[in-house]
């Protein structure tokens, strides 16, 4: 290509890197996650210009190095990508999702460096392995678990009771403490079976020692 005409060039690239970002962030969007079309298409767009100037800014440099810019771009995506993981609950939530930025940053890289097919590709790919781990299959899905915690008296065969009620082998944050000189246990138990209000009214119903039974959260 003419040295005059490498600049269109360079805006094509940049282009192509919009376009593969619009694509990556519209599935994102669809299934209305946090990052969706502008975060992906400005990702994508910024990585494959700082590509371009880190390739071509600084040719005429005797000190030139190629990747001394391009290397940045992955620590500095990594900052992005950790404002997008959040810990509520003991449960991570939104790391899919800043995976899929620092991704969309490599496609990015990838066209501006010129390698067009492959940064296609890893588009089509990641759309496709997306698309795929979202079918409403087992193999595909963990469990949903639940955390049930119980308050309940010092009573004979109490905690074997409960385990075999609530269908498990062992409790979590196990701990007792006197109260009007009753012992009273507080512990949690970690269940994937599925327990309704109902089912928890008739076990405070017809166990008394059982003070209270509350659900603290469901994890995946």
């Amino acid at each position: 290509m003419p040295e005059n005409l490498k600049w269109l060039e360079y805006l094509l690239r940049i282009l192509l890197a919009i376009g593969l970002g619009f694509c990556i962030g519209l599935e994102r969007k669809m299934r209305f996650k946090e990052a969706g079309v502008r975060t992906h298409v400005v990702v994508a767009a910024g990585a494959c210009l700082f590509m371009l100037v880190s390739k071509y800014g600084f040719a005429d440099s005797k000190q030139f190095d190629a990747s001394r810019i391009a290397s940045q771009i992955v620590t500095g995506i990594s900052f992005i990508g950790a404002g997008m993981i959040i810990y509520r609950k003991q449960t991570v939530h939104g790391l899919t999702t800043a995976a899929g930025v620092w991704f969309t940053a490599g496609v990015g890289c990838a066209a501006g460096a010129g390698l067009y097919i492959v940064s296609a590709g890893a588009t089509v790919l990641i759309i496709l392995v997306q698309c795929l781990l979202h079918i409403r299959c087992k193999f595909f899905h963990n469990k949903r678990y639940s955390q049930i915690k119980l308050v309940f008296a010092d009573a004979e065969g109490a905690g074997a009771k409960i385990k075999e009620l609530f269908g498990v082998e062992e409790f979590g944050d196990f701990n007792a403490k006197r109260k009007e000189d009753v012992v009273q246990f507080t512990a949690v138990i970690k269940t994937d079976k599925l327990f309704d209000e109902e089912f928890i009214a008739n076990i405070l119903h017809d166990y008394p020692y059982i003070i209270s039974a509350e659900r603290v959260y469901d994890e995946i």
